[in-house]
């Protein structure tokens, strides 16, 4: 199954829900991987919502398309990677009238960074949708070097910019669309604990 529940935890942790049909005249579909089985329940549950919406879809290594294309929406966009379709994304935004809906699902880095988007275009986070799907991989800033790493499973993990031992913190950055690493050996190098996979 590809739903997960998250432990509770600190109040700038995103909490996602599950998501619904609305009304709307447009709707905005974002999603990778695993977050397509979201989509196809969304649609069975009003069919008629595809008419009227645009799906824009990065399957990670997985065969949804296929699916997601027979529900016949108005728009659909299948890209290789989030940084492939971001320009997409910042398009349809752009483009978008009064009414739009939007709804993110599948890992929680593409719908940060989604999220971030529509923010951006002027969507408050509250009137966007998100639902997790698939992998519990963290999008992490080091809060020593800014560089961004992605899919981190284990903590402490490795900075893929400046190399420090970096501890996985549940604070999060709607800004930033990342959670944030502090390095756990500061005040005695070299003194790391062996990583866990994250939730377990």
């Amino acid at each position: 199954m590809s739903k997960f529940q998250f432990p509770e935890s600190i109040k700038s942790r995103p909490v996602y829900g599950t998501l619904e049909p609305r009304v709307g005249k447009f709707h905005l579909m974002i999603a990778d991987a695993e977050g397509a089985e979201a989509i196809l329940e969304l649609a069975a549950q009003d069919s008629a919502l595809m008419a009227k919406s645009h799906i824009i879809f990065i399957p990670n290594g997985t065969d949804y398309g296929d699916q997601l294309k027979a529900l016949n929406p108005a728009q659909y966009y299948e890209g290789p990677s989030y940084a492939a379709s971001v320009q997409r994304i910042r398009h349809v935004l752009a483009n978008a009238h009064q009414g739009l809906q939007v709804y993110l699902t599948g890992t929680e880095g593409l719908m940060g960074q989604a999220q971030n988007e529509a923010m951006q275009a002027g969507i408050p986070h509250t009137f966007i949708q998100t639902e997790h799907r698939g992998s519990v991989a963290r999008r992490m800033q080091c809060v020593h070097c800014k560089g961004i790493t992605e899919d981190v499973m284990t903590d402490p993990f490795v900075c893929s910019h400046c190399g420090l031992n970096l501890f996985v913190r549940d604070h999060y950055s709607r800004r930033l669309a990342a959670y944030q690493g502090v390095c756990i050996d500061a005040e005695d190098p070299g003194n790391v604990p062996e990583p866990v996979e994250l939730y377990k």
